[in-house]
């Protein structure tokens, strides 16, 4: 029997590692996309009120146990937690001391244009909404927030930020295989 010529790609911290050719002469599928306990989102939530973060967050781990659920009081911490781990999605107050989350949103931008960011707020201003907006907010919700519709936002959210890694990811593919003949 022959293969089929086939190209894979190993991959080391979301970049090509080495591209190899081979013959696939088995495939495999209908395979599980993960294990049972596999993490699929890694959500940041970062709001000033302490009480907010525990119960949103326990509510939301409850509701999606394949869900990362990180929290930040500030600003400055939510940019150090981004800067040291895997982030999709963060859930940003607005109105917070020290660096507001039009700030911090500005900053997530700069750092990691694909992190989705979804603004949320109890004071409502059309100010910083628009501004958000501007700056790349995925979207923009008012507390208290339905945590079903908090969830819905995160995995569309997640989802374009995945989808976004995964154009990149072709686009790169495509020019290692043309400059190295394959």
């Amino acid at each position: 029997m022959q293969g089929i010529p086939f190209y894979g790609i190993e991959f080391a911290n979301h970049k090509i590692k080495q591209i190899f050719k081979f013959d696939l002469k088995i495939i495999f599928i209908n395979l599980p996309p993960g294990g049972p306990n596999m993490i699929n989102t890694h959500l940041l939530l970062v709001d000033d009120e302490e009480r907010f973060l525990q119960t949103t967050s326990n509510l939301i781990k409850k509701q999606k146990q394949d869900f990362n659920v990180m929290t930040a009081p500030g600003g400055q911490e939510c940019l150090e937690i981004i800067k040291n781990n895997n982030v999709d999605v963060v859930i940003l107050d607005v109105k917070m001391p020290g660096m507001d989350g039009v700030e911090v949103l500005r900053e997530i931008k700069k750092e990691k244009p694909l992190i989705e960011v979804i603004m949320l707020t109890g004071h409502s201003t059309t100010e910083s909404a628009v501004e958000g907006m501007k700056l790349g907010a995925y979207d923009y919700l008012l507390k208290p927030c339905d945590i079903k519709t908090l969830i819905e936002k995160v995995l569309i959210a997640d989802k374009r930020k995945k989808d976004a890694e995964e154009r990149i990811s072709q686009v790169k593919i495509e020019k290692i295989i043309n400059e190295k003949g394959f």
